[in-house]
């Protein structure tokens, strides 16, 4: 990929809504697949009452409209201001309790989770029924699009297109505990051809802190699967 394509894959710029400040891509067409569009605000004259609590609104008691759901609420029951990384605010914004909840929530990954998929690790890549895996480093792009393979050879998965994301497992720890992710199975179109394509990333067996390193990015992506299957059904 050239530095000029790439450059302008990830290019922002700064735009005021209603709701806040928004640093969003500059080409509406790259934008993140896990981003969340602003909603509808619920119209002024619609909102008599609190959504929530059912209180009326007058000159005491105003209404406000949560950043992230659109409805109307009085300031007790809409008075957080939280990040809301997904529609791209600069400040935290106000919203509701259930979506602060969740919010919250969504926090981890991109402060913790997010970066992990960016810094990439290493498997052994399997395409379709081949019977030889690849060493091969994958990893998130800047914009968070794609996913990249870079081995002997190199290649793009643009994530909207990833239909199947499926961890692979085994055994229980001693003493119980959750299963060991030991790598993970994908499905995907590729535009321009029929059917669906599929790959395996496996964990390298060894104790390392590439292991580690691996183990930690399957988890991450687990998590990306479920922010892009949500991101689907708005």
């Amino acid at each position: 990929m050239s530095s000029e394509v790439s450059a302008r894959r990830d290019a922002k710029k700064l735009v005021r809504s209603p709701s806040g400040l928004r640093m969003v891509p500059e080409h509406r067409a790259f934008g993140s697949p896990f981003g969340l569009e602003e909603p509808q605000w619920v119209p002024d004259k619609e909102c008599r009452r609190c959504m929530q609590c059912d209180a009326k609104f007058d000159f005491l008691t105003r209404k406000h409209h949560c950043r992230r759901c659109g409805k109307c609420f009085c300031d007790r029951c809409c008075s957080q201001k939280v990040p809301l990384r997904r529609m791209c605010f600069v400040d935290p914004v106000r919203q509701c309790a259930e979506c602060a909840l969740v919010s919250h929530k969504e926090a981890e990954f991109y402060d913790k989770q997010l970066k992990v998929l960016l810094s990439g690790a290493t498997f052994l890549v399997t395409f379709g029924n081949s019977e030889k895996p690849e060493t091969m480093t994958c990893r998130l792009s800047n914009n968070q699009r794609y996913l990249f393979l870079d081995g002997d050879s190199h290649y793009e998965i643009e994530i909207v297109h990833i239909s199947t994301v499926q961890i692979l497992t085994e055994g229980f720890p001693p003493g119980g505990g959750n299963a060991r992710a030991t790598g993970m199975f994908l499905q995907y179109t590729v535009p321009g051809t029929e059917g669906v394509t599929q790959l395996k990333l496996t964990a390298a067996e060894d104790v390392t802190v590439g292991r580690r390193q691996a183990v930690a990015w399957l988890v991450a992506m687990h998590k990306a699967a479920k922010l892009l299957y949500e991101s689907r059904d708005q």
